[in-house]
């Protein structure tokens, strides 16, 4: 049954119909190698040649691989029971790893962190009200949740704290986290750097001692160089989110994403700058680290 399923999907991607991959499946899991079945078996798959039948041995692996991460990760949701209908329909229907990991990202087990610690101290209602109620003035608010014996010593750190609640949740959802990954593969570029004093011991990686490039029309060839550089202590890797700038933007274009994706109009009101804020730590400190390792 599984194979199947995975025959429509791969005949599809490869341009074949589902009769031939079925065929090539099962000879692939009887244990004939690529070229055997390319050369004495291609009555059997309708004719699928030697490139084709390597593409499909790659995805097959791959889309495996994928379900047997996909039940993992059902099991585990429905563990903590929260496990839904659409969010369960969600993870069934991508056939994409990063996709499948985005969806993951809000319930995957992790260390205790900033915003957990927020919560415990009892800051979400402070951060929903200012998120949701932008007439409110910060400090005036904070100061009720101020709290010396959860650390929250004054309306700052109040603030500051309850900005990690939002961050948290907002670097986990997972179209967001798509919309500004599409962005940053059209629009980003990889730039490369030279670690100060390495230029010696590192001359044969010097083609990108200072080098950026576009990121979705790099070859393979200088991204592995460029990886294999910054491996071995020579070269530092950072992505460019807004490469139209000669200097970093007080303002990443990305800012403007996350403020659209919540329908979010940023005015004079008087918790605006807070919300600003927000959205600028969110991009800075929690999602564009995410995404550019």
């Amino acid at each position: 049954m599984m194979n199947k399923s995975l025959s429509k999907i791969l005949a599809h991607k490869l341009d074949t119909t589902p009769a031939q991959i079925l065929s090539a499946i099962t000879l692939l899991d009887e244990g004939n190698t690529v070229p055997f079945i390319a050369r004495y078996l291609k009555e059997v798959t309708g004719g699928l040649d030697d490139n084709k039948l390597r593409k499909l041995e790659t995805r097959l692996s791959y889309l495996r691989e994928l379900n047997e991460r996909r039940q993992t990760i059902l099991k585990s949701i429905n563990e903590q029971g929260k496990l839904t209908a659409e969010l369960a329909q969600a993870i069934n229907n991508t056939f994409n790893q990063t996709e499948l990991e985005d969806l993951y990202l809000p319930y995957k087990p992790k260390r205790r962190t900033r915003g957990q610690v927020a919560i415990e101290a009892g800051l979400e209602p402070l951060a929903k009200r200012l998120w949701n109620e932008p007439q409110h003035i910060p400090e005036q608010i904070a100061e009720t949740f101020i709290d010396p014996q959860k650390n929250i010593n004054d309306t700052k750190a109040a603030l500051d704290v309850a900005r990690y609640i939002l961050m948290e949740r907002f670097a986990e959802d997972a179209n967001l986290l798509s919309k500004i990954r599409n962005y940053l593969w059209k629009n980003a570029h990889l730039t490369a750097k030279v670690i100060e004093g390495k230029e010696t011991i590192g001359a044969k990686f010097s083609d990108y001692f200072d080098h950026h490039e576009l990121i979705s029309h790099i070859p393979s060839h200088r991204a592995l160089a460029m990886f294999r550089g910054r491996n071995e202590g020579i070269l530092q890797l950072s992505l460019n989110a807004d490469p139209q700038f000669e200097s970093p933007p007080k303002e990443s274009y990305c800012e403007e994403i996350i403020t659209q994706h919540f329908g979010l109009h940023l005015n004079n009101a008087p918790a605006d700058k807070w919300r600003k804020a927000v959205i600028s730590w969110t991009w800075r400190v929690k999602i564009l680290l995410h995404l550019e390792t």
